[in-house]
């Protein structure tokens, strides 16, 4: 089920309002450490409503760029590289023709 852009918002605030608990901080503090105004980390816990800097900074305040990590996880071999692999390595086949009746037999008394 798809879920609307407040409720993903509302979400994602209360992650960030239990890991700043769970850190044992206040919002005043917790907007200190990310140098953020409380008004906009309030905003951001009650979801409605944050820039990307103020989502990025209470993050990495609170320690878990992993969650962005997640969001755009560092490609492990790049997708060029193996393209380019995949190039290399797979040959092109001729196909030829069967062949039938004469012509198979006089290449058979060639080969032979």
């Amino acid at each position: 089920m798809n879920k609307t852009v407040s409720e993903l918002g509302q979400i994602v605030g209360d992650q960030v309002r239990d890991a700043r608990i769970a850190r044992n901080l206040d919002q005043a503090s917790l907007a200190q450490l990310a140098n953020v105004s409380v008004g906009a980390l309030s905003s951001l816990e009650r979801g409605k409503g944050s820039s990307l800097s103020t989502f990025v900074a209470v993050v990495r305040a609170l320690g878990r760029t992993d969650w962005l990590e997640s969001l755009a996880p560092l490609a492990a071999v790049s997708p060029m590289h193996m393209l380019r692999a995949k190039r290399r390595t797979s040959k092109r086949l001729r196909v030829r023709a069967r062949q039938t009746g004469v012509d198979a037999a006089a290449t058979v008394d060639r080969g032979a």
